[in-house]
Formats: C-alpha cells, sequence, structure tokens
C-alpha cells in the first residue's frame, strides 16, 4: 500500500514539471545562485548576456521586433522586475512605461541606467530640450556602457570578476573594429549624398559620430508623436531642396507615413529598413547589437551610393 501511495506522488509531481514547463518562465530560481539580471530593450539585453554569459541568470523584457517608446509592460513584467537582483535598463525616457514600472515601490533591486552613462545629445521638443535616448548609434558610446555593465556585474557577483571583464574585453575589442568599419563604408558614400532620413528621429548620434547629415525626420525621438499635415509637407520640401536619394522606413514604425512622403516627393523608401530601437530576430543577421549596426550601414551605404 505504501509502495502504492509514494507511485502516485511520483506522478503527480512528474505531472506538475510537465505542466509548469508550458507556463511562463520564472525569473528566480531558488536552487540557482547566479545573479537574477534583467535588461529592458533588446539591446541592453544582448550586451549584457554578451558580458555576463553563463554565470548569470538573465532575463529580457522586450521582444525583439517590440517598439520601447511605447511598449505597455504586462503583468509577467512586474513579475520579473520584482525577482530580479539587477536591472539594466536604457534611461533618457526611451522606455517611459517600464520606467516608471522600475521606480514603482515593489521592485527592490539595484539598477543602472546603462544609456545615461552616455553624455547625451540634446532635442528640443515642444518649446524644451530633452535628451536623445538613441545613445547606442554611436559605436563608441556602447563602448562605455559595456564598461558600466561589466562594472555593476562585478560589484554585485565579484567572485567572477575574472569572467566578467574578460568577456568584456573580448565585446570591447568588436566594437573598435566595428567603429572603424563603419567609418570606412560611410567614406564610401560620395560627400554631397551623406543625406539621411528616416521616420523617426533615432540616428543623431550615428549621424554625428560617422559623417552623415540628418536634414529632417518624419517625427522626433519618440513613436508617441504623431505628424500633422504639415511635417509631412515640410519634410517633403526638405526632400526636395537637399535632393535626397532615397528614405528610409523603420522596423519598428508602420512604414506607410514615411511612403507617402516618398511618393510625394518623387523618390524611393530604400528597398531594406533600419533597425532603429529594437534587435531583429534571433538568428538573423541583425540579431546582435554588432550585427545591427552592420546590417544598417550596409543598407545606408547602398541606398545613398547610387
Amino acid at each position: 500500500m505504501l509502495k502504492k501511495i509514494a507511485q502516485i506522488k511520483l506522478i503527480v509531481i512528474t505531472l506538475f514539471t510537465i505542466s509548469a514547463c508550458g507556463t511562463t518562465e520564472v525569473v528566480n530560481n531558488t536552487n540557482d545562485e547566479r545573479l537574477n539580471v534583467v535588461s529592458t530593450t533588446t539591446i541592453i539585453a544582448n550586451l549584457a548576456e554578451e558580458i555576463g554569459g553563463e554565470v548569470i541568470n538573465h532575463r529580457g523584457i522586450l521582444p525583439r521586433g517590440t517598439d520601447p517608446h511605447v511598449y505597455e509592460p504586462v503583468p509577467q513584467d512586474n513579475i520579473t522586475l520584482e525577482n530580479a537582483d539587477l536591472i539594466f535598463y536604457n534611461g533618457y525616457d526611451l522606455e517611459p512605461n517600464l520606467i516608471r514600472l522600475i521606480n514603482s515601490s515593489g521592485i527592490n533591486a539595484q539598477t543602472l541606467a546603462v544609456g545615461e552613462l552616455v553624455p547625451a545629445l540634446d532635442f528640443e521638443e515642444e518649446g524644451q530640450m530633452v535628451p536623445d535616448p538613441h545613445v547606442w548609434g554611436n559605436v563608441e558610446n556602447v563602448i562605455i556602457m559595456v564598461a558600466g555593465i561589466r562594472d555593476k556585474l562585478i560589484e554585485l557577483q565579484p567572485e567572477d570578476e575574472e569572467t566578467f571583464t574578460q568577456n568584456a574585453e573580448n565585446l570591447t575589442q568588436d566594437l573598435e573594429e566595428l567603429h572603424g568599419w563603419i567609418q570606412e563604408q560611410i567614406e564610401t558614400i560620395p560627400p554631397a549624398q551623406r543625406l539621411l532620413i528616416t521616420t523617426h528621429d533615432a540616428f543623431q548620434y550615428y549621424g554625428v559620430a560617422y559623417g552623415l547629415e540628418i536634414p529632417g525626420t518624419l517625427i522626433g525621438i519618440s513613436t508617441e508623436e504623431q505628424p500633422s499635415a504639415q511635417t509631412v509637407r515640410d519634410l517633403v520640401e526638405t526632400i526636395r531642396t537637399t535632393g535626397v536619394s532615397s528614405i528610409f522606413a523603420e522596423t519598428t514604425i508602420n512604414p506607410t507615413l514615411i511612403e507617402t512622403v516618398a511618393q510625394e516627393a518623387g523618390i524611393e523608401v530604400a528597398p531594406t529598413e533600419l533597425y532603429s530601437d529594437s534587435l531583429g530576430s534571433e538568428n538573423s543577421p541583425a540579431g546582435t547589437y554588432i550585427g545591427m549596426m552592420r546590417v544598417n550601414t550596409e543598407t545606408i551605404v547602398n541606398a545613398l551610393s547610387n
């Protein structure tokens, strides 16, 4: 009889375990002594995973292809943040709804606004200057962000300092090579054609770092903004005046409006969209930060060199 009861208990436990495998992932594993690290954006998540490797327990919140400006947290996000030991987020109001959630009273984790480690370019919005959050457009800024992530991980999990340091060093070397490569590629565009017009103003850091002028965009730094008819007309006039050969849609924004601008201006939208606020799918060429920057640069060079 006792043997039969034990068998029944084993079956129940097994069924419960199998059932749990189909539920939402739980960040906190009571048998896992690794640091529970949560990142908001896909870009920061990629950097944290590269530096932390297998010695941290990492979870990213934003799904790939999601716009952080307008993302609305779901109940599971709150659970994920409550279970975290450390939260990395961009800051400069890139992910406003998640930042509000992180700052709520139920979150006790240590936090680091990784993007705010970089001095911001300012942007005029509704008559006042606000920081531009798209700091990763300049690869040298990301090198600063990598150092900040490394140092915070070492602070909270010092026994793995060697791993964090080596991973960050390897990543930094790759980023330095990427920075030089982008410079070389942009220099192949004829100087008069180094004009970048995109759907929203996410490429100022890229333009300043690599020598591209941005004469205008359809909307400002936040995709919450809705362009007026006057804004569309002004951008069409800018395109005609500057002689821009091609303009760019973005993967996280509906392309309809920028296509309308192109049609009215009598030019083409580049055949490949730019990645602005999110990485591409995991196994795509733009699935990492470095891959995304390479894909964007190739897209820009191909479109503007014609």
